[in-house]
C-alpha cells in the first residue's frame, strides 16, 4: 500500500495484471509511483449460466468472481489514495479488456445506469442450460468510461526505457480492442454453452464443443482419416557405389536418366523391371560426364512469432506449446537474477509480427561483432516482413530485450526450462541479423554405356560442403557435409556394386503440436493467444491424446464428436468459416465492424439450426452387450461410451452404479509373474502404458507395447495411476 506519509496527490498508481510484472516495474520508478496487480481478470461472465442477454444486443453480464472479490476492495483502496490512475497490462485485446474491466470497477466518477430487473424470455430455451436467471439485474452496464484521471500505457517489453517512454505517451482506452475481445468472449460463450448440452443429450454426458477447438478437432480427425484411407504406392530407384581408378574412393550416385530420358519417381514399376535394369549395366563402362558447381547462400529465419516459436520449441526444445507460453510469460514478466532483482528477459511473447526496433538490431550487430567477429555482421540492417495471416497490432517480434545478456551467462540464474527457451530465442533473434550462411554444391553426372546395345544410362552423385557458417554459428541446423571425391570430366570408374532398392510412398504424418500450430496459423484459425490453449483444450476433453512419438491422435470420442459437428453444425467447423469469424473479430479490433452485428450474424442461424437438430437428431446409442456379470448385484454388465472412452457399466444403472475399466489385453503373459495377461492402460494424463492385469499384486509395467521390445526393459518402479473412463450417466 502506499505510504501514509504522502498525500493524494503524491502517489499515481499502476495496475498491471501480473504481481510478477508489478515488481519488475517497481524498481524503475521513482517514489511517486505505486505499482499493484489485478492478478488477472476482475470480471468475468459467471460460470453457473451462459451470462449473455440475447435479447437485449447480447449484453453481457460481467460478475466479480469470488476469489477476485478482496483484490478488487484492495486495489479500490489503493485508488482512493492515488492523483492518477495508470493501467499497464498487456498490449493485446485481453490486456486492453483488463484494463476496461479494471476503469470499469475502480472510476471514482464512474456513473452506474440503474437497470430494471428484467425477465430475459428467449425465444427458446435450449435444454441444459438457463439463458438469464428470470429477473436478475444486468451488473455494471453503462459505466462510464474514465478518461479525466485514468490514464492507458502499453509497452513491447519490461524495460526502464520502455516504461519510462510508455510514461510520456499515454492513451485513452481502445474500445475497438475491448470489444473485439468481448466479441470473442461473447461468441466461445454462446458456441460452448448452447452446443455442449446438445453433445450431452445426444452423445455422452460431459462433453463439450467450442467454436475454435473444434475446428482444430476436426483437423485432426482429417488426417487420421486420410493415414487410414492410404494406400502405399510401390516405386523402385537403382543405386551404384561407384569408385575413383587413382585413388579408389567411393561415393554413391543414383539412376536420373536413360537415353537422355529424365527417370520420373514411378517409372520402375516393380522388381522384375528394376532387376532387368541392374543387369543391363552388370558389364557398362562408367565415367564422369558433366560437373556442375554452384554456390548457394541461405538466409538465416526472422526473430520468432508466438507461432514460431512454439513450433521451434516443439522440435528444439521437445517444449508443448502450453509449457513453451509458460516459460515465455515468465521471461517476459521478469526473473529473479541475483545481482539485479526482477528482470524481463524478453518482448512480450503473443504477437504475429516480426518487427524489432532500430535500437534492438543496433545492439544485436554490436553482440555479433563482439562475439562471432566482424564477417559474421551485416553491413545493413536486415529486415523482414511479416506475413502471417490476419496479423494483429503492431507489436515487435519475441527477442531479448537485452542482446548482450548472452544465454551462457544466464545458465545459473534461470530454471531449466527459462533457460532453454531463452537461449532459443536470444539466438534466434541474433541470427536474424547474421550473414547468410554459404554452401558450395557439386553435382557430378556419371554416364554408364551398356555394352549389348549401346544404351546410355546417367546417374548423378550430388555433394554439398559448408564454405561460411554465418548466422549458423547462432542457430546451428541439422546439417552434415556430403564429400565428393576430386574427378574431372571424362575420368573413367569403377562399379563397386550397382542394386535396385524398393521404395514406397508413406501416409502424411500425425501432426504434433508444432505442425498443428503451424496449420492453424496457415488456416487463420485462432489468434497467438489462442493456439496454446485450443492445442490443450482438445487433450483435456479427451478428444485428443499424444501417443509416444509426441504425435496428436483422435480418440473415439474425438471422432464421434467430430463426425456429428461435421453431419449437423457444419460451419461451427467449418475452416474457411473459422477463419472468416476471425478476419471479423479483426475488423471490430480495427473500428471497421460492430461488435454486436458480428454476433448476430453467427448467432442467429446458429441458434436457429440448434433450434432443428434437438428435434431432429435422435440419441446416438453407443451401450454393447457383453457376457459379465455385475459382481456388485448380479445384473448384465455393458459397455457404455464416456467422455474418456468405453467402460464396463451395469445394466441397472441408476440402481446400482457399478463402474470397471475395460482390460486390453495384447495375448502375453506378464512377464514379471508368468500369471497374469499384459493389458494397455492409460494414466490420467491420457499416457498409454502396459501393465500386468494382476495389478497391484504384480507391479510390472513397460511404457513400451512388450510384444513391440526385442529386449525387455525394466519396467518403471511406480506407474502413474490409471485413468478410468467412467463418467456419470
Amino acid at each position: 500500500m502506499p505510504s501514509k506519509s504522502k498525500n493524494k496527490k503524491d502517489i499515481k498508481l499502476v495496475i498491471v495484471e501480473s504481481p510478477t510484472k508489478a515488481k519488475t516495474i517497481t524498481k524503475f520508478l521513482d517514489s511517486t509511483y505505486f505499482v499493484t496487480s489485478s492478478f488477472g481478470h476482475i470480471r468475468d461472465l459467471p460460470k453457473s449460466k451462459i451470462g449473455v442477454d440475447v435479447e437485449h444486443d447480447f449484453e453481457p453480464h460481467y460478475i466479480i468472481p469470488r476469489l477476485a472479490k478482496p483484490r478488487v476492495k484492495a486495489l479500490k483502496e489503493q485508488a482512493k489514495k492515488a492523483s492518477e490512475i495508470i493501467l499497464a497490462t498487456d498490449e493485446d485485446r485481453e490486456g486492453e479488456a483488463i484494463a476496461w474491466h479494471i476503469a470499469q470497477i475502480l472510476d471514482p466518477e464512474a456513473q452506474t445506469v440503474k437497470l430494471k430487473a428484467r425477465t430475459v424470455k428467449p425465444k427458446t430455451q435450449v435444454p441444459g442450460f438457463k439463458i438469464q436467471d428470470s429477473g436478475a439485474p444486468i451488473q455494471d452496464a453503462g459505466l462510464k468510461i474514465p478518461v479525466s484521471n485514468m490514464k492507458r500505457i502499453t509497452f513491447h517489453e519490461i524495460t526502464k526505457p520502455a516504461i519510462e517512454e510508455a510514461l510520456t505517451r499515454p492513451r485513452v482506452l481502445d474500445m475497438n480492442l475491448v470489444n473485439a475481445q468481448q466479441a470473442r468472449r461473447v461468441l466461445d460463450r454462446l458456441v460452448g454453452y448452447e452446443l455442449s448440452p446438445f453433445l450431452w443429450k445426444k452423445l455422452v454426458r460431459g462433453l463439450s464443443a467450442g467454436r475454435v477447438q473444434s475446428a482444430a478437432l476436426r483437423i485432426i480427425v482429417e488426417r487420421e482419416e486420410e493415414i487410414k484411407k492410404f494406400i502405399p504406392q510401390p516405386y523402385w530407384t537403382v543405386e551404384a557405389q561407384l569408385k575413383t581408378k587413382a585413388k579408389q574412393e567411393e561415393f554413391p550416385a543414383s539412376l536420373i536418366s536413360i537415353d537422355g530420358k529424365k527417370m520420373e519417381k514411378f517409372d520402375i514399376k516393380n522388381a522384375d523391371e528394376a532387376d532387368a535394369l541392374v543387369r543391363a549395366l552388370k558389364d557398362a563402362a562408367w565415367h564422369v560426364s558433366h560437373i556442375t558447381k554452384k554456390e548457394f547462400k541461405k538466409t538465416p529465419p526472422p526473430p520468432f512469432t508466438t507461432s514460431t516459436l512454439q513450433q521451434e520449441a516443439g522440435k528444439k526444445i521437445r517444449f508443448s506449446a502450453k509449457q513453451t507460453m509458460m516459460a515465455a510469460q515468465q521471461l517476459y514478466e521478469g526473473v529473479e537474477l541475483p545481482s539485479e532483482g526482477s528482470v524481463g528477459l524478453i518482448t512480450y511473447m503473443r504477437t504475429d509480427s516480426v518487427h524489432c526496433s532500430e535500437n534492438a538490431i543496433t545492439e544485436a550487430r554490436n553482440v555479433i561483432t563482439q562475439t562471432f567477429g566482424k564477417n559474421f555482421a551485416l553491413a545493413e540492417a536486415r529486415k523482414f516482413k511479416t506475413r502471417s495471416k490476419g496479423a494483429q497490432e503492431a507489436h515487435e517480434a519475441i527477442r531479448p530485450t537485452d542482446p548482450k545478456r548472452h544465454p551462457d551467462s544466464m545458465k545459473d540464474q534461470l530454471s531449466a526450462m527459462q533457460w532453454k527457451l531463452y537461449n532459443l530465442i536470444w539466438r534466434r533473434f541474433i541470427a536474424s541479423q547474421m550473414e547468410q550462411a554459404v554452401f558450395d554444391t557439386t553435382a557430378i553426372d556419371i554416364a554408364a554405356t551398356e555394352t549389348a546395345n549401346k544404351k546410355t544410362y546417367v546417374f548423378r552423385a550430388n555433394g554439398v560442403t559448408k564454405k561460411f557458417a554465418g548466422f549458423l554459428e547462432a542457430y546451428p541446423m541439422k546439417f552434415e557435409d556430403t564429400i565428393l571425391p576430386d574427378m574431372a570430366e571424362r575420368d573413367a570408374l569403377d562399379a563397386a556394386a550397382v542394386h535396385a532398392e524398393a521404395h514406397a510412398t508413406q501416409p502424411p504424418p500425425r501432426y504434433s503440436e508444432a505442425s498443428l500450430v503451424k496449420a492453424l496459423e496457415e488456416h487463420g484459425i485462432g489468434r497467438p493467444s489462442t493456439y496454446a490453449p485450443t492445442i490443450s483444450t482438445i487433450q483435456a476433453r479427451g478428444y485428443v491424446e499424444k501417443n509416444k512419438d509426441r504425435r496428436l491422435a483422435p480418440t473415439e470420442m474425438g471422432v464421434k464428436v467430430n463426425a456429428m459437428l461435421v453431419e449437423h453444425f457444419p460451419q461451427i467447423v467449418d475452416i474457411a468459416f473459422t477463419a472468416k469469424m476471425e478476419e471479423d473479430l479483426d475488423s471490430v479490433a480495427e473500428g471497421k465492424a460492430v461488435w454486436q452485428k458480428t454476433i448476430r450474424e453467427f448467432y442467429e442461424p446458429f441458434h436457429k439450426n440448434l433450434e432443428l437438430k434437438y428435434e431432429e437428431v435422435k440419441k446416438e446409442v453407443t451401450d454393447e452387450k457383453t457376457d459379465e456379470v455385475c459382481e456388485k448385484c448380479g445384473s448384465p454388465m455393458i459397455i457404455k461410451m464416456g467422455r474418456f472412452g468405453k467402460f464396463l457399466a451395469c445394466s441397472k444403472f441408476p440402481e446400482c452404479k457399478n463402474t470397471k475399466t475395460i482390460k486390453k489385453t495384447i495375448g502375453m503373459r506378464c512377464p514379471l509373474c508368468n500369471e497374469g495377461d499384459v493389458v494397455e492402460k492409460r494414466t490420467k494424463k491420457k499416457r498409454t502404458f502396459w501393465g500386468c492385469s494382476r495389478y497391484p499384486a504384480c507391479t510390472y509395467a513397460s511404457w513400451e507395447n512388450p510384444l513391440n521390445k526385442k529386449k525387455e526393459e525394466p519396467a518403471p518402479a511406480e506407474p502413474e495411476e490409471e485413468e478410468s473412463s467412467a463418467t456419470e450417466e
